[in-house]
């Protein structure tokens, strides 16, 4: 393995603290029964139009700030096109080419006692979207069943650049992240309810 090295970026979805969802006045209270908390701007019924949450921009600048990133001014939401059977409308609102929040950075403590280290990873975005709905197919009589609770549930997605070269660094960033997001109240990173969800991007090379 001395051969090879790891190069390691991470996308986090935190479900931000909000009472209602990005786009609409329903719920965002976890446990409820399936597709009770979906209303028509969720289920993209014909002639609905969303309605931008002010809390979920508010999140996103308390964190941009706590990280030392810069706010946009101007923030642009755009459609990701893609068919999957919970997402009611064929696309997510996203951000892609003007996000809320860019650049800054996390410093990472790894490892213990003499070989401790500090380390800073920095963040190329945070942007707003919308989550999906929930597919069950579990214990559903033989079937898939559609849960629309969580579409358009506010996320703010934090892209790090791909600067960890461990999984012991991977684990040490999305630790500090967990514990940023909770301190200062964007997200209760309760990642049993979904709430704080990481997607590794992992590279192998030759070292350098």
């Amino acid at each position: 393995m001395n051969n090879w090295e790891v190069v390691i970026g991470i996308e986090t979805h935190t479900q931000l603290s909000t009472q209602s969802k990005i786009f609409s006045g329903a719920s965002t209270a976890f446990g409820a029964a399936p597709n009770t908390q979906a209303c028509a701007v969720d289920l993209a019924l014909p002639g609905v139009l969303p309605v931008l949450n002010r809390g979920a921009v508010e999140c996103a600048i308390k964190f941009g700030l706590a990280v030392g990133g810069e706010i946009a001014e101007k923030s642009v939401f755009a459609r990701k096109n893609y068919f999957y059977p919970d997402l009611p409308k064929g696309y997510q609102i996203s951000q892609f080419e003007l996000p809320v929040v860019v650049g800054g950075s996390i410093t990472i403590q790894v490892g213990e006692g003499n070989n401790a280290y500090e380390k800073s990873i920095r963040l190329t975005r945070a942007h707003l979207e919308e989550d999906a709905g929930k597919s069950l197919h579990e214990d559903f009589h033989g079937k898939s069943g559609i849960d629309l609770n969580r579409a358009g549930t506010p996320l703010l997605e934090i892209v790090s650049e791909p600067e960890m070269r461990s999984s012991t660094e991977a684990v040490a960033y999305a630790k500090a992240l967990h514990a940023l997001v909770r301190w200062i109240g964007t997200c209760d990173g309760n990642m049993q309810e979904g709430s704080f969800r990481c997607d590794a991007n992992v590279s192998v090379r030759r070292p350098g």
